[in-house]
């Protein structure tokens, strides 16, 4: 049944299984009981109560235009009487304001146009109220309002316009791109979404999949060289594409993409070009250039010069930006060898399409004639360097060499001939302008600058502004003009320990001059003075000689230093020589001269202590001493005297701090200062010298201590006479001293039992061990090592 506003009413099922009717019906319609037949074939009847709401979904259409509002439903509840004792009630999503309804007859109506595309229901609650008393005769209750669709939106293309590619002479349904239309009403209710596309503008090179949108190539062979852009216009229409349906178009922009399709090509087959023959070798000459219609790297070309003629003298090579090839000179021209030359170019693709192999080999070649212009040239040296050379000393105007240069142009002109005024080897040659001819302005010296540089200039007669240059090296001869000399200047070290016929030292000579088969010198002690006692030379006959030695006992104390002339031959012609002296100095050196170097220098070389760092260690022993020697001062200054007051005279104990010398103290109590203060003085030996043994005549051969060769004194009247002379002295302190003397009487007769005053006999002791003892037994080591070269010698 049709109630109103398009609404169809069919019955439904509830899940009870009572029937259920959409709004519009009453209540009196539905029926109120059951019959079920018994088996007995009575029948039965079942009662239940009625339903309070019989309605159901309702629609609405959208974009209502008329001026009355759209009647969209009724809500009705049994409980109504229709004598306006219910009230009808309506809430949720746009009731009152979109929705409104009768609350007497519950009539609802929209007030509003809606847009399906905007929202697409509404869902609203119902209540039936008794009016009097405002209680509910039915429970509230839950119903949608759905807005039914119509075709009110035409079809969109939301990515466009589009831009596409296509490769030219593409095959015939190439696909190109696939373009998609969207519609905003419903897919699901009718046709008002289901869109078809179609081709307005692009026939008959593209076409269009009417169902999926997908463009594709409709013409084979397309070229890009002929027409490159294209554009494509397609629409899309909704409702199958019937009559009355909504569309919307969009445009593509479609370029065909270059291939390899096309060959290079020149313009002309026959080219000429004018090159003088005074261009510079590498630099460019010409240029040429082939055509080819495509783009980017099928266009690129390579050139290259495929007959040996051009290619001998002559280079390509290919400008990619410009597409065009670079003639350049490979060899110098000569315009009176050769006047002209033939190229044969050829221009092909670098990046060739093997489908398109058809078309040809995608090369092309010309033929490039290049005539060689005539051009006055400087004149040319016989060779690109000259090597000369002269003896040392040569007197002034001697000829070194000459340079040879030459017109190469047809007329031969006469050349002269000049030195670069810039160099400094100007001052040393001078060279003839019209043969060429080098010659010396002054003597040379080998041993300053034995090799010269120069430059020579050459340049026409008839035209001196073209030049050429050519090197020219000087070489300069030796020859013996210098005396040879010994080759060291520092001091040979004598060891002290030397003995005869030892050698000190082994010297060499050198020479300033050059000898091609090897220096050869002879050395000699001067002939014009005496026979030297020290030293002697012996000539080792290989540019050697050995300095030896023709005493022994060398004693620096005694003499340092010894010079020594040696006189030095040369083997030159003629033979040259020189005399240089030598310095020898004597230092004391450890048994067998292991260590040649002076013991100062030695230690101050095994200590590598600076000079600023032996001040600073001199500086500090001095600061050291200086404080000790005022700590003694003040420790002295605070002694109490021995005598406090004159008043308090007494006996008082004095104790003495000082103490003896012990063994080493021999001149404190010395015997013969008791016997004869004079003769003692006389009678002090150096105990830095050994003193030099005696030899006594007469058959014995024991000697007697000098205390015994004193004068015979009477010891006892000595100190009995000092004794007297202590107690008589009024000058000592007024207390008791004791002064003790001790004499062991006489001499005795046997001597001395002293090793060091015996006479010299030969030992069986080997002294060597001294040597691992230490520095502080060195000076006796060497004094038994000399005892036993003494012995030896």
């Amino acid at each position: 049944k049709l109630i109103s506003n398009s609404v169809f009413l069919l019955p439904l099922l509830s899940l009870t299984g009572n029937p259920e009717w959409l709004p519009g019906l009453t209540s009196a319609t539905v029926p109120s009981k059951n019959q079920t037949k018994l088996a007995n074939g009575e029948t039965e009847v079942h009662h239940r109560p009625k339903r309070g709401w019989i309605w159901n979904q309702f629609f609405v259409l959208e974009e209502h235009m008329g001026p009355d509002p759209q009647y969209v439903g009724k809500l009705h509840s049994n409980s109504d009487k229709g004598d306006g004792s219910v009230r009808y009630i309506l809430d949720g999503e746009g009731a009152g304001t979109i929705f409104i309804i009768d609350e007497v007859t519950g009539d609802i109506r929209a007030t509003k146009s809606l847009d399906r595309e905007r929202k697409t229901h509404y869902v609203l609650h119902a209540q039936a109220l008794d009016r009097h008393t405002e209680e509910a005769l039915e429970p509230k209750s839950e119903f949608i309002i759905k807005v039914q669709d119509i075709n009110d939106n035409a079809p969109k293309f939301p990515d466009g316009p589009f831009v596409a590619t296509v490769p030219e002479m593409s095959e015939v349904g190439t696909s190109v791109l696939q373009v998609t239309a969207t519609d905003a009403d419903d897919p699901t209710y009718g046709n008002s979404a289901r869109i078809v596309y179609s081709i307005l503008q692009g026939q008959p090179y593209f076409s269009v999949d009417p169902k999926t949108g997908i463009i594709r190539t409709a013409l084979a062979n397309m070229d890009r060289e002929a027409r490159e852009h294209y554009t494509v216009v397609i629409q899309a229409k909704d409702m199958a594409g019937q009559v009355g349906g909504l569309s919307g178009s969009t445009t593509i922009n479609i370029t065909l993409t270059d291939i390899n399709d096309n060959p290079p090509t020149f313009p002309q087959k026959n080219y000429q070009l004018y090159v003088p023959e005074s261009a510079q070798v590498g630099k460019p000459v010409g240029k040429i250039k082939a055509n080819d219609e495509d783009l980017g790297i099928n266009a690129d070309i390579k050139y290259s010069i495929i007959n040996s003629e051009g290619a001998n003298m002559f280079s390509i090579s290919t400008d990619r930006e410009m597409r065009e090839g670079i003639i350049s000179l490979k060899k110098p021209l000569n315009y009176e060898r050769k006047k002209t030359y033939t190229l044969h170019i050829e221009g092909m693709n670098t990046h060739v399409d093997p489908r398109f192999s058809y078309l040809g080999s995608f090369k092309d070649t010309a033929t490039l004639k290049i005539t060689v212009g005539d051009v006055d040239e400087a004149p040319v040296f016989s060779i690109d360097h000259y090597i000369m050379d002269v003896y040392e000393n040569s007197p002034s105007g001697t000829e070194v060499g000459a340079v040879t240069a030459r017109d190469p142009d047809s007329r031969n002109s006469p050349v002269r001939y000049f030195l670069d005024s810039k160099e400094e080897g100007v001052r040393y040659f001078r060279i003839d302008e019209s043969s060429g001819v080098i010659r010396t302005t002054q003597p040379l010296d080998r041993e300053d600058m034995p090799w010269h540089n120069i430059t020579v200039m050459a340049s026409e007669v008839d035209n001196p502004s073209l030049l050429s240059h050519v090197p020219v090296t000087v070489q300069v001869l030796d020859v013996n003009d210098n005396p040879p000399e010994i080759a060291t200047d520092e001091e040979v070290i004598v060891c002290e320990s030397s003995r005869p016929g030892q050698v000190i030292r082994t010297v060499t000579a050198v020479d300033k001059d050059d000898f091609a088969n090897g220096q050869r010198f002879s050395f000699a002690l001067p002939n014009q003075i005496p026979v030297n006692p020290n030293f002697t030379l012996k000539d080792n006959e290989d540019s050697t000689a050995n300095i030896i030695a023709r005493r022994r006992r060398f004693n620096h104390l005694t003499q340092e230093l010894y010079e020594l002339p040696i006189v030095v031959w040369d083997g030159g012609e003629p033979s040259l020589s020189g005399t240089s002296t030598l310095t020898l100095r004597v230092c004391p050196c450890q048994r067998h001269g292991r260590i040649r170097m002076c013991q100062g220098e030695a230690f101050l070389s095994s200590a590598g202590l600076s000079t600023g760092a032996l001040i600073a260690i001199l500086l500090c022993i001095v600061i050291l001493l200086a404080i000790v020697v005022l700590f003694i001062t003040l420790r002295r200054s605070k002694k109490e005297p021995l005598i406090i007051s004159e008043e308090d005279i007494r006996e008082n104990v004095v104790t003495y701090d000082d103490e003896g010398g012990g063994e080493e103290d021999t001149e404190a109590f010395d015997i013969i200062a008791l016997r004869n203060p004079a003769a003692a003085e006389e009678l002090k030996f150096r105990r830095d010298v050994r003193p030099e043994a005696r030899q006594h005549c007469g058959p014995s051969r024991s000697r007697r201590s000098p205390s015994v060769e004193l004068d015979e004194v009477d010891v006892h009247d000595f100190i009995r006479q000092r004794l007297v002379e202590a107690d008589m002295d009024t000058s000592v302190p007024p207390y008791d001293s004791l002064q003790t003397y001790a004499y062991e009487g006489q001499g005795s007769l046997t001597g001395s039992i002293s090793p060091l005053d015996s006479p010299g006999t030969q030992s069986e002791q080997d002294y060597n061990y001294l040597d691992d003892w230490g520095p502080q037994f060195q000076k006796l080591a060497e004094l038994y090592g000399e005892a036993d070269s003494d012995v030896t010698t």
